[in-house]
């Protein structure tokens, strides 16, 4: 399995996205996935850019979760696979947040 770099983008239609995940669709790539711009960046609102699109994920598997307990969500799965994007986003998030910061307060005992 390949590894691609976080701030390059990822080959449409590959074998990598679909392997161990069923029938995902080869003309998808991994922005269409995950729901987030995998485009690389650059400046401060980087961070900023995923923030958003986190902010986007919630609210469509909130959304999807009021349809699904509604009854007028034909595909349950399409709300379970938007909750755990959700939260395997925010799970990355939070921990390059923990890593900056990390970093910050490294920096700062090397000055004193």
């Amino acid at each position: 399995m390949p590894i691609y770099p976080v701030s390059g983008t990822f080959p449409t239609g590959s074998t990598a996205l679909n392997s161990g995940v069923g029938s995902v669709g080869a003309a998808q790539d991994a922005s269409a996935i995950n729901g987030l711009d995998a485009t690389p960046t650059t400046g401060a609102s980087s961070f900023g850019n995923v923030i958003d699109g986190l902010q986007s994920l919630q609210g469509q598997s909130q959304d999807l979760a009021v349809k699904a307990v509604t009854g007028s969500l034909d595909d349950v799965h399409t709300a379970t696979i938007a909750a755990t994007r959700a939260q395997v986003t925010m799970e990355l998030v939070a921990a390059v947040r923990n890593k900056g910061v990390d970093a910050f307060n490294e920096i700062m005992r090397m000055q004193a």
